[in-house]
């Protein structure tokens, strides 16, 4: 009889000591006995550190590293250098499972001949209030070829969280997360998804996400805003690039995705740095004019998405002080 694998999971974990021991014991609590995990303490500087030791001592299966500050994707890329298992699954520490959740992301991957299984998640607020999905879970279990899920998540429909997610440690080789960077999940799974070939995606909601808006994770600086967001701009090039290379009928998907994204950079970035010294915000611009007319033809852009390719290209400040204003009336 063959013996259960080992699954690593790896939490990075900084000043979340008032819901670290939720999200540890309901990882502690999960069916599938056989796990590693790793506590990451991210430089806290509440007591989330002190409180990692305390939780390794009530379960031998967990191990607490400490380093100074560097981010969720440094605590992981650690962790990954660290981690034993045969599979490797993330949890945010604000975040909790459920207890079957490892056991049924494991027997998909044997049941269906895969390399990496997910399951969905929903958002909680601090209220207790169920949020809207932000991603869509199927009604019944989906097997995707990875070409048809990089589609799925250039049209903003897939799932890119590795929190969601079991993956073969293989799948990892030298890769790692980007650090310093904003969707760095996004970043690493396209990169992984010509190895990953197709994974499977299961229905139930075995995630829970704890949307509190103090969360690492979940927040940005806004006088940083034009360095940290770009990322997600350059995540679309990334993309288009695979999509050029791997995946060619993709072609008009991934520019709808470079366009939209552009387009919520421009939306959101302060018009105090929509200047000539910022050189990716001019980039946007540039790339949005000489675009236009294959933006006006592309079946992916809603009719929303072609106005505001058009007004950004004619004058984008003029068109984010009369969006600002607008949005002062109606508040």
């Amino acid at each position: 009889m063959c013996e259960t694998p080992l699954i690593s999971v790896i939490v990075p974990v900084y000043n979340t000591q008032e819901y670290l021991a939720r999200c540890v014991h309901s990882i502690t609590a999960q069916t599938f006995q056989n796990l590693e995990i790793l506590l990451v303490d991210d430089g806290s500087t509440d007591d989330s550190g002190a409180l990692c030791e305390k939780l390794a001592l009530e379960d031998d299966r967990i191990k607490v590293f400490h380093q100074e500050n560097g981010g969720s994707s440094a605590a992981r890329n650690l962790a990954l250098g660290q981690a034993a298992g045969e599979y490797i699954g993330f949890v945010d520490s604000d975040d909790y499972i459920e207890p079957y959740f490892y056991e049924k992301l494991y027997r998909a991957i044997k049941e269906y001949g895969v390399t990496v299984s997910q399951i969905g998640r929903d958002e909680i607020d601090e209220q207790g209030n169920l949020l809207p999905n932000i991603c869509e879970p199927p009604k019944e279990p989906v097997l995707w070829e990875s070409r048809d899920f990089l589609r799925e998540l250039i049209l903003h429909r897939g799932d890119c969280s590795f929190c969601t997610k079991l993956l073969a440690r293989e799948l990892f080789g030298e890769s790692r997360f980007p650090e310093n960077k904003l969707n760095e999940d996004f970043y690493l799974l396209v990169q992984m998804l010509p190895r990953i070939k197709r994974l499977i995606s299961l229905p139930e909601q075995g995630y829970h996400v704890f949307y509190r808006m103090g969360s690492n994770s979940r927040k940005a600086d806004r006088e940083n805003f034009s360095p940290v967001f770009a990322d997600c701009v350059d995540n679309a090039d990334m993309a288009a690039e695979l999509a050029a290379r791997q995946y060619p009928e993709l072609s008009e998907e991934a520019f709808r995705f470079g366009v939209f994204q552009r387009l919520e950079y421009l939306l959101h970035i302060p018009i105090s740095q929509m200047t000539r010294e910022n050189r990716k915000y001019r980039e946007i611009v540039r790339f949005l004019r000489r675009n236009w007319g294959r933006a006006m033809k592309n079946p992916y852009l809603t009719k929303k998405n072609k106005l505001y390719h058009t007004l950004f290209a004619l004058s984008p400040t003029g068109i984010r002080k009369l969006h600002r204003m607008v949005r002062g009336m109606r508040g």
